[in-house]
């Protein structure tokens, strides 16, 4: 199988993140997208984190409707931080059933040479790119031509706004699954 592995905080995980899946899959280059949960992303801060497994446990609300779709904890059982090249050895190693490609933003696209053995991942696992507003699309074509750029809609919600409209009381319900929602409620995160 064809499996698209996307890493992320997603503290928490929204409906920008569930509609970008729906769009990678629906264009039929994978059979399933992996949602990787990251305890700790070695390239940014830390702070205003919930802990990783509630992270988990609000994407696999987002999720459970959505059978392609996978939620995976590998990175909980190493090393912090998690490194991207390391977590994609490790799910070849343990689904070598499995080919595996990476998806990233175009955020992610324009330092991807600050990531860990990123030429090693360039060699190894084909890359995906969907658009990020404020970030040249058209430098990452020219910088890494065997990175595949999709042409997806912006999908403008970021867990950082999220976090910030829950500690002013707003309401998110247009942000996250209405599971997630009462979650977060019932749970009193981010506020």
């Amino acid at each position: 199988m064809q499996i698209a592995v996307y890493f992320g905080s997603f503290n928490p995980f929204h409906l920008g993140h569930l509609r970008l899946a729906e769009q990678v899959l629906s264009m039929q280059l994978v059979d399933e997208l992996w949602f990787v949960v990251s305890p700790q992303n070695p390239l940014k801060d830390s702070h205003d984190y919930v802990p990783a497994a509630i992270k988990l446990e609000i994407l696999q609300l987002s999720i459970k409707e959505y059978p392609a779709m996978k939620a995976s904890a590998i990175e909980f059982q190493m090393p912090i931080p998690s490194y991207t090249i390391d977590s994609l050895q490790r799910l070849t190693d343990l689904y070598p059933q499995h080919q595996f490609s990476l998806l990233i933003g175009s955020d992610n696209a324009v330092i991807f040479h600050q990531w860990k053995n990123y030429q090693q991942i360039l060699d190894n696992y084909p890359v995906f790119v969907y658009p990020r507003r404020g970030y040249d699309f058209q430098s990452v074509a020219q910088q890494y031509p065997q990175m595949q750029l999709l042409h997806t809609p912006y999908y403008d919600i970021s867990s950082t706004e999220i976090r910030n409209a829950i500690k002013q009381g707003k309401d998110i319900a247009a942000f996250v699954h209405p599971a997630v929602k009462e979650y977060i409620v019932e749970n009193g995160l981010y506020g």
